[in-house]
């Protein structure tokens, strides 16, 4: 077909495609299709029970270690902004079954420091099908120091899935019902609020004190950000700070975003020095590393170090 000169000067370029195919390929081809097909099938035959994935839903995020990974919060501005987190999503998935999901790379120019990359969930019952396709540079960006570009292809795949997970989380969302999702977050926050049932609050109180020394944070610190001693903390105090120690485990926010160090200005120093009220700075204090078998409050990685997948 002929295409008059303005069409054929705007017509798209074809799509290479591949001038040969092997054997494992087409294998692999015919053996996701056929997969495809059986889980579909299996779907159909053995629909899911509505009543069965809401218990199965609140017995998961009534364990503690759940419901502690669930949630995610960060500064952002003026602000903090927090939401639930891809093991919170893929919990929800899996306990209302017949889901599949994914996160696909489609490709990666190293030349232009970029990848493009895929997220979908699919309800294998409803037929309902979420994806989106979005491209991550191949950079890091820092309050400090800006744009850092990507080089080692370990760097590139953890920035690569670190972006991805936050589409993924999204796209299963989107298949699911909003009143199975709500009805989750309140079951894990309740779990985070009470606690786990054979450990009092004042025993709480003190892992979580001594989780948070053992990453250099005191108890002064973690007492101004709650606005009250510690005496005088409550279950959702513990909670809120275990969100807050969760982020900085993953490296989502630092230790000196939520808890901000005293600044003292010259006036102050020189003030200080007249008066000879200048203290020698001390070394800081080693803490013992958490015990081994905590599953409330886990190790958290050094401040400053990246999430992983």
């Amino acid at each position: 077909m002929n295409y008059p000169v303005a069409e054929q000067q705007f017509a798209a370029p074809a799509a290479p495609a591949p001038s040969f195919i092997g054997q494992g390929t087409a294998v692999e081809q015919s053996r996701a299709v056929a997969e495809v097909q059986a889980a579909v099938i299996v779907a159909r035959q053995f629909p899911r029970n509505e009543e069965a994935a809401t218990r199965k839903m609140r017995s998961a995020f009534r364990q503690q270690s759940l419901a502690a990974r669930s949630f995610f919060r960060f500064n952002r501005g003026d602000g903090n902004v927090t939401g639930e987190t891809i093991q919170f999503a893929k919990e929800l998935a899996r306990c209302w079954g017949n889901i599949h999901h994914g996160l696909n790379e489609l490709r990666r120019d190293d030349a232009a420091g970029e990848s493009e990359m895929q997220a979908w969930a699919w309800d294998l019952e409803s037929n309902e099908r979420a994806s989106t396709t979005f491209v991550v540079p191949h950079a890091r960006f820092t309050k400090t120091s800006g744009r850092k570009p990507l080089e080692d292809p370990r760097d590139v795949y953890e920035n690569n899935t670190n972006n991805g997970a936050r589409r993924l989380r999204e796209m299963i969302f989107t298949v699911l019902p909003d009143w199975y999702r709500e009805e989750a977050k309140e079951v894990a926050n309740h779990t985070l609020q009470n606690g786990p049932g054979d450990k009092p609050l004042a025993q709480r109180i003190a892992d979580a004190v001594t989780a948070f020394e053992n990453i250099g944070v005191t108890v002064q610190q973690l007492e101004e950000n709650r606005g009250r001693p510690t005496e005088k903390w409550l279950n959702l105090d513990v909670a809120q700070l275990q969100i807050v120690y969760q982020s900085i485990n993953r490296g989502e926010v630092t230790i000196d975003e939520e808890f901000p160090q005293q600044r003292v200005t010259v006036a102050e120093i020189t003030q200080q020095h007249a008066e000879g009220t200048t203290q020698p700075t001390s070394q800081p204090e080693q803490h013992a590393p958490a015990a081994e078998g905590t599953t409330e409050w886990p190790a958290a990685r050094q401040p400053g170090s990246g999430a992983t997948a």
